[in-house]
């Protein structure tokens, strides 16, 4: 089993974090306030649903599948922040976007691999619903 800290999903997150935190340092005082602070939250909610859906294996598929949504509020408001200029310049805003788009890819890929491993093996995984 992989440390949690070699999954390649948590260094993407964590980097994503971390230059959330840089990027927002840097927006115009009227958004470092409003769609900044969304910004951190947003990110800080994907860095808990997975560290819960790589811990709580009994219910890693309700994680996952929030995780996605979560992905998408994520991508839409950085969409908005480069609409409204916040961001230094368009290289900031794009490295930003792959980050979220390779975490969002990846955990699509680990939500199918146990949605198939589940259909392979008949059983289901329970959801905290």
């Amino acid at each position: 089993m992989y440390n949690q800290k070699q999954l390649p999903i948590w260094r993407d997150t964590n980097r994503l974090l971390l230059e959330i935190e840089q990027s927002v340092r840097h927006f115009p005082r009227y958004h470092k306030y409003t769609l900044g602070s969304e910004l951190r939250l947003q990110t800080m909610k994907v860095a808990r649903l997975i560290n819960r859906a790589i811990k709580d294996k009994e219910h890693t598929l309700y994680y996952l599948d929030r995780l996605v949504l979560s992905l998408d509020d994520l991508k839409i408001q950085l969409q908005l922040a480069k609409e409204c200029q916040a961001f230094r310049n368009f290289a900031e805003f794009q490295r930003l976007a792959e980050l979220a788009y390779n975490i969002g890819k990846q955990s699509g890929g680990w939500r199918k691999y146990l949605r198939k491993r589940q259909s392979e093996t008949g059983h289901n995984v329970p959801r905290a619903y």
